[in-house]
């Protein structure tokens, strides 16, 4: 559907947009900032990037800033010695030196504490490092992407973000707009992910009923493609002959239960994951459970419920 693009679905003139801008960008060798909501897709556009550079055959090295708790993150980043801290039982090589020569892609780069802000900045700027535990220098030659759900100038303006890192990291912002602004893009992805489903689950699915389809196409899709994926997934579930049953009556549900005051970004992430919670009857693993449904690993929820203060 979109040459060179084979994982990233839609012909919106939102997407054919970003997809213009990665093309632009994917040859040099300069930082982008990719922003945007979550569940828009920001790691396949990542991705995209990686593999339109000149570094396509090298390493794509990911870390969810996010996912992993504040006194590890430094020996994610950049690695550590043995004996370096209670545990560190051997060396480590950090996400930095995995990528050299390749692309690291930072997710959610605004949960990374300011006290470690300046030893990424001097990675970018430097090239150089130091593993935890030890004095000796490493050097690197890669390329970074970041990519945040955050207002990383408000956050600059408030002092939570350091400002010369910040205009480090937007050499080339790329905005991927939410799946509201690409109405026309609902239609192929809801075909995209119930040929996937059906696929995995040995099923015959060749029809979406056009009543479902204008209904799925005028939803607003808070969580973005991740909610209408999970959606799709749980409609893949329920359908039992070759027309996709889609429950209609639990999104209408959810649509008519969304606040209509501004509510901050936490707030609605925490709602989102408690409702995925009891939906899956708190169930966090497995195939069926909730983090599966959200598309993130296991480790990843179990973080975030503790961050949000989600308990059953």
């Amino acid at each position: 559907m979109n040459e060179g693009f084979e994982g990233i679905v839609g012909t919106s003139r939102a997407l054919r947009e970003v997809l213009d801008l990665v093309r632009t960008v994917a040859p040099s060798n300069s930082t982008v900032l990719v922003e945007g909501e979550t569940g828009t897709g920001k790691e396949l556009i990542a991705r995209a990037i990686h593999q339109h550079s000149a570094r396509r055959d090298r390493s794509f090295v990911k870390l969810n800033c996010a996912a992993i708790p504040l006194g590890l993150l430094e020996s994610e980043l950049f690695g550590h010695e043995r004996g370096a801290f209670t545990g560190a039982v051997a060396r480590k090589v950090g996400r930095f030196e995995a990528a050299d020569c390749g692309t690291l892609f930072l997710d959610e780069i605004g949960d990374i504490p300011l006290e470690l802000q300046a030893k990424l900045l001097r990675v970018l700027q430097e090239g150089e490092f130091e593993r935890l535990g030890s004095t000796q220098t490493h050097w690197v030659n890669l390329r970074l992407i970041a990519a945040t759900n955050r207002d990383l100038a408000d956050m600059v303006s408030k002092k939570q973000f350091r400002s010369d890192l910040y205009y480090r990291l937007n050499v080339f912002p790329i905005a991927v707009p939410p799946l509201r602004d690409r109405v026309e893009d609902v239609p192929p992805l809801v075909v995209h992910f119930v040929k996937r489903f059906a696929r995995q689950m040995g099923k015959e699915i060749d029809e979406v009923p056009a009543e479902v389809m204008q209904a799925l196409a005028s939803h607003a899709w808070p969580g973005n493609i991740r909610e209408l994926q999970n959606f799709i997934e749980r409609s893949v579930i329920l359908t039992t002959g070759n027309v996709l049953h889609a429950p209609l009556a639990g999104l209408r549900r959810v649509a008519e239960a969304e606040p209509l005051w501004a509510i901050t970004l936490d707030d609605a992430q925490r709602e989102h994951i408690r409702k995925t919670l009891v939906h899956t009857r708190w169930v966090v693993a497995g195939a069926n459970g909730a983090a599966a449904r959200l598309g993130i690993k296991r480790s990843t929820l179990y973080f975030r419920m503790k961050k949000l203060g989600i308990v059953r």
